[in-house]
């Protein structure tokens, strides 16, 4: 049995059309303005069939229409396209992309020879207290303003690394990597996979030439933590045992981090046991976390760090009531400067809230997720949100389902 067009209900209550008649007036009313067309006309069955089982994929004519009226294609409003459909706007967005790249490596593929000069080992320190700073930049205005900041620093280390020599040279690779890290996050956070992962490569490169192995250990969880957004459970499971190969060698730090990540990778592949398993294993090691290292320290700064982790594997496993209950837990020692991760934890808890059937609940939950994810424009935190769309659906008719729609079409409008 097929399922409803959700993707393009959610589209038209977005636009005010609050019923299906109302839609096909509308964009028929549109299309003859955009067009010059006074002939142009979409029936109100024929909009009932796009929101059935089987929409079928309308005119190119009309797909631009739609286009031009929702803001998207009709790829991304639940039609199936047609073999051979390309957009009429995919040549701008291959040059887009191409800018977009050359954007992403410029900062990490500075070209030499470059000058040589005197490399201060004063400046290692510089860089460190800087990186502090940007992470709590970070909490309070999520990844859009930061990138370029942050991206610029990175290539000026890179070219002080190759200068430097000695115990300067590779205290600067094991300051570099994280910086190169902390970029990899952002470009995550604001949902360029892509971007994403070319600098946890970086990340992964710089931290192999410092030889640090705790540095090598971060890396391969960075790495983990994309694996985790494409949701590739195996391919997480993969980086963090390996991470953990020789976990002796490692910090506590360092080993609580690819035992969490690997909880999120159980989590993928439907192993609870495993979930909790690391979970409790890695908080037995947070007593032991002393080192001095400037990066990974979000189990130093998040309030229930490891149980923020549980409670997030467990709604992502349907475990609908033990995931509310932890995040009631974790949501009342949240401070409110932390704003970013409020918005996505709250996020979660609607979803889960959603899962043990208690949609009210959720919707109140979703108010102010939907205000701090409209402030951050956190793509990762729109994720959640679409999550909680998906959760919510058994109730999309009902007013509590119009509530939430009204509730989140100002970020979905942002999109």
């Amino acid at each position: 049995m097929g399922h409803r067009n959700d993707a393009l209900r959610a589209a038209r209550l977005r636009a005010g059309w609050r019923s299906m008649d109302a839609a096909a007036a509308a964009l028929s009313a549109h299309g003859r303005a955009f067009l010059g067309d006074r002939s142009f006309d979409v029936a109100p069955r024929t909009w009932r069939r796009w929101e059935g089982t089987s929409p079928g994929w309308p005119p190119e004519e009309t797909a631009i229409v739609l286009h031009d009226s929702l803001g998207r294609w009709p790829e991304d409003l639940g039609f199936t396209p047609p073999a051979g459909w390309i957009r009429p706007e995919a040549h701008t967005e291959a040059d887009v992309n191409r800018r977009n790249f050359a954007n992403v490596t410029a900062a990490a593929l500075l070209p030499g020879p470059v000058a040589t000069q005197h490399v201060d080992p004063a400046l290692i320190d510089y860089f460190q207290q800087q990186l502090e700073g940007h992470y709590c930049a970070d909490m309070f205005l999520g990844p859009h303003d930061l990138i370029g900041t942050v991206s610029a620093q990175y290539q000026l280390i890179d070219k002080l690394v190759r200068s430097a020599k000695g115990e300067t040279r590779r205290g600067l690779l094991r300051v570099g990597a994280a910086y190169a890290a902390l970029v990899g996050w952002l470009y995550q956070d604001a949902g360029d996979l892509g971007a994403a992962t070319f600098w946890r490569g970086i990340t992964q490169e710089i931290a192999v030439r410092s030889r640090d192995p705790h540095l090598i250990g971060y890396s391969l969880v960075n790495q983990a933590q994309v694996r985790a957004d494409l949701g590739d459970g195996h391919g997480v499971i993969d980086l963090c045992e390996a991470a953990l190969d020789d976990a002796d060698l490692l910090v506590p730090k360092v080993r609580i981090m690819a035992m969490q990540q690997q909880a999120h990778g159980a989590s993928l592949t439907g192993d609870r046991t495993t979930v909790d398993q690391l979970i409790d294993t890695a908080n037995g090691l947070l007593a032991r976390v002393d080192d001095d290292l400037p990066w990974g320290n979000a189990c130093r700064r998040t309030p229930g760090y490891l149980e923020v982790q549980r409670a997030t594997c467990y709604g992502r496993l349907g475990l609908g009531a033990e995931a509310d209950r932890l995040w009631t837990q974790v949501l009342a020692a949240v401070p409110a400067t932390a704003r970013r991760d409020r918005g996505v934890y709250l996020a979660r808890h609607a979803t889960a809230v959603a899962v043990a059937r208690e949609p009210d609940h959720a919707v109140e939950i979703a108010r102010e997720a939907a205000t701090i994810a409209a402030e951050t424009r956190s793509v990762r935190m729109l994720r959640e949100l679409h999550a909680l769309e998906r959760a919510m659906r058994p109730w999309q008719d009902a007013p509590v389902g119009r509530d939430l729609a009204e509730i989140l079409a100002p970020v979905n409008e942002g999109v």
